[in-house]
């Protein structure tokens, strides 16, 4: 079965004739964009494919963490966590966000040695961390299989819910005055004296002096028909939901091996933890140099395929002109099978770690692509070449729990204002390519 419900978004049937902004992408990077561009004043108009949240933002485990951040991402990962407390009591917004903590556990002989020095980052920037030991993990974790040694709890960390968050975020976007329509492919960008000065969809063009490229996987087959070079490629990710009559831990609870998050809706979101799935396509190839590092240092949690997908992208157009149907009108869902196999590990790994999930009955499975960038790291910048074309893509399996901070970070950077965070770490100029734009 698919994914469970998604709360549908009100959509505008047109896109009208001007606006300020353009965001291209419906997910929570676009829609948190046009949050905050609203809250700013500023006219925007978001254009998504397909559905709202229909690929990836409805997809993933919805958890809302800082816990094992990368260093650049950090403060922005602390910043996300604040606006996702402030969502509802602020703004009225119900994105099912509860601050439960989070709990990395692990066996004698799994590694924990990158969360031991992420505890150093996190001491500097005050986040509540602790150390447990193996009696103190019993008592926060009743029900834990008593093999597990230590484990790692941020108590300010939480979770929320991908099937209803995008849609309440953008719901109360549509109340501040942005316009959001559906089913609603952008072909390309046209430029006046080299600035963005309109976007060309399919369902007519927009004047617009900005636009935001925040199409998830999609962002790179995009930009590459504006000559902007973005070294992105996918990851296939499954999970599904089940049932269980068992009282198990609120919070969001990760191992080697498995990865849990309880769901308002009673049952909980369970998946094999460090088994990206890795198709192999034609864009592999293009940027093999910039992606084999970390080939190199994360190859035991990657998983390499061949398939149809190489054959889908050998014969998708790279190029194509602004009154072209183009591969976002052909393609308007990325909706993978998932892979049983790999659920069905992902649960045995579960009731080894926690027995009362014995009894768990599977609901639902679903698979989504995860946009992937060489450093793991998102893009959430302008393009230098380009005026006032910006790009939120990029986010690595982490944009749902940082989506209200990057929203807000690139509401800012596009409206002049000071940044919610440095934005250095997440400049396009990093990766050292030249584009031809």
């Amino acid at each position: 079965m698919p994914i469970p419900s998604l709360d549908r978004v009100e959509a505008a049937d047109a896109v009208p004739a001007s606006t300020d902004v353009v965001i291209i992408g419906g997910g929570i990077a676009g829609v948190t964009a046009a949050f905050f561009l609203a809250e700013k004043g500023i006219r925007t108009v978001v254009c998504e494919k397909g559905r709202f949240a229909g690929e990836q933002s409805s997809r993933n485990w919805g958890w809302v963490r800082q816990m094992g951040r990368d260093r650049a991402e950090l403060p922005l990962a602390i910043e996300s966590l604040r606006l996702w407390r402030q969502l509802e009591p602020r703004w009225g917004i119900d994105a099912g966000f509860r601050q439960t903590g989070i709990v990395y556990a692990f066996r004698a002989g799994e590694d924990e040695e990158g969360l031991a020095n992420w505890v150093e980052s996190a001491e500097q920037h005050q986040l509540p961390i602790r150390r447990l030991d193996r009696t103190a993990i019993q008592r926060l974790l009743p029900g834990i299989a008593p093999d597990f040694h230590v484990a790692y709890h941020t108590a300010d960390d939480g979770r929320a819910e991908p099937s209803k968050a995008v849609s309440a975020i953008a719901k109360a976007a549509r109340e501040r005055g942005a316009v959001l329509v559906a089913d609603c492919a952008v072909r390309s960008i046209e430029r006046k004296a080299g600035r963005v000065s309109a976007v060309i969809t399919e369902k007519g063009e927009t004047a617009c002096s900005a636009a935001i490229v925040a199409g998830g996987v999609w962002s790179r087959l995009f930009l590459g028909n504006l000559g902007v070079t973005f070294p992105q490629l996918k990851l296939l990710g499954t999970a599904m939901r089940i049932e269980t009559a068992a009282e198990l831990p609120q919070m969001p609870v990760g191992g080697s091996d498995f990865a849990f998050r309880k769901r308002i809706d009673g049952g909980y979101t369970v998946s094999r933890r460090n088994a990206s799935l890795v198709p192999i396509v034609p864009d592999s190839f293009r940027l093999f140099t910039q992606f084999l590092p970390t080939l190199k240092t994360s190859w035991r949690e990657l998983r390499l395929r061949v398939g149809k997908q190489f054959f889908t992208e050998l014969a998708m157009p790279r190029h194509w002109s602004a009154d072209a149907i183009t591969p976002f009108e052909r393609f308007r869902i990325l909706d993978p099978a998932p892979r049983p196999a790999l659920n069905r590990a992902g649960l045995e790994n579960t009731i080894r770690a926690f027995p009362a999930f014995g009894d768990a009955r599977i609901t639902h499975q679903w698979a989504g692509f995860i946009d992937a960038m060489p450093d793991g790291i998102p893009v959430i910048a302008p393009v230098p070449l380009v005026p006032g074309l910006f790009i939120s893509s990029g986010y690595s399996g982490h944009g749902f729990g940082i989506g209200p901070g990057a929203g807000r970070l690139m509401a800012d950077i596009v409206a002049g204002d000071n940044p919610l965070v440095d934005p250095a770490p997440f400049g396009l100029e990093r990766f050292g390519m030249r584009n031809r734009a």
